[in-house]
């Protein structure tokens, strides 16, 4: 039995032991791959990011796959991660169309069903159009829409979303309400429709996939509805300088488990992400793509950026009675 002066003097050595033993039995994690649910389909800006996300983890974490949900603006994938298993394994790629648009009904809170990881990137939306259409700027949409009721159509992923609420801005401001909604699991469908002529336009994230269309001709982009212009495409006027005062719809991805899910666990998942996100290749890569990378993000600042997002979008979900 050890003295009472060798466990003073030994004591704290061996509790210091015992402590790194248990964190290192905890530190397990993850022993299996990891699953991140993406709102949206292939070929989606969320796609896109969620894919840069998984390669840069393999390296800092371990395998991520991703599973594509779409659906519902959103909605299928955000309610499936809420109520998984809070281990860790099942992580959400979170947006607007997820976690702000409070105002609509929806089978999980966006606040208390989740754990905030990170956010990752900001993305401002662009309205696409067919080329087909003899339309090639703001105004002359505009200007066509009225002179032309109900021949427009406008794909959107799903009620509440953010390219939905864009278009209800868009519409409510100018007065072009001949418009036709018309909407998709994912704007990527969307997209396809507005190349082969199935509908006439749509608002999505801007990404390198969409520059690359516009700029073979295949898309016409319009204007992006940020406060600035965007340094991969200086060309693509803003909408309120295209003459649609107040027009400014962004969207943000971000990474949500399951309420409950471990604060080591969540922890562990943003400083990986922290370190990818703050790397130049992985800064380059989606600055490349079009998104506006937020690396200075953490859990506690996740869960403020959420909040403020719901506020500052609540007057405007009432005041178009979504």
């Amino acid at each position: 039995m050890m003295k009472r002066r060798d466990f003073l003097k030994f004591g704290p050595a061996c509790l210091a032991g015992a402590l790194t033993r248990a964190v290192f039995a905890q530190s397990k994690y993850p022993e299996r791959p990891i699953r991140l649910v993406v709102p949206y389909t292939s070929g989606s800006a969320a796609d896109i990011v969620g894919r840069i996300w998984a390669d840069e983890m393999n390296a800092r974490l371990g395998p991520v796959f991703v599973e594509n949900q779409g659906g519902g603006g959103g909605l299928v994938a955000a309610t499936a991660v809420a109520h998984a298993n809070p281990d860790g394994y099942t992580i959400l790629l979170g947006n607007f169309g997820t976690h702000i648009r409070s105002g609509t009904a929806q089978p999980y809170n966006p606040v208390s069903d989740f754990a905030p990881i990170s956010i990752l990137v900001l993305t401002t939306l662009c309205i696409v159009a067919n080329p087909s259409l003899p339309i090639r700027t703001v105004k002359e949409l505009i200007d066509y829409a009225k002179s032309n009721p109900g021949k427009l159509s406008y794909g959107s992923s799903g009620v509440g979303s953010a390219s939905h609420l864009a278009s209800v801005m868009f519409k409510s401001i100018t007065g072009a309400t001949g418009i036709i909604e018309v909407p998709y699991k994912g704007v990527g469908h969307a997209l396809s429709d507005v190349i082969s002529g199935h509908i006439s336009m749509t608002a999505m994230s801007l990404n390198g996939q969409l520059l690359d269309l516009h700029r073979t001709g295949q898309v016409r982009m319009l204007a992006v509805t940020g406060p600035v212009r965007l340094a991969v495409a200086p060309d693509i006027p803003t909408a309120i300088e295209a003459g649609v005062p107040g027009m400014i719809a962004r969207n943000f991805m971000g990474l949500f488990a399951p309420a409950g899910t471990p604060t080591a666990i969540v922890e562990q998942i943003s400083q990986a992400t922290h370190s990818a996100i703050a790397s130049d290749e992985c800064q380059q890569k989606l600055i490349a793509g079009g998104f506006e990378p937020y690396p200075a993000s953490s859990p506690e600042a996740a869960q403020r950026f959420v909040e403020d997002e719901i506020n500052r979008w609540r007057p405007v979900i009432k005041a178009i009675g979504l």
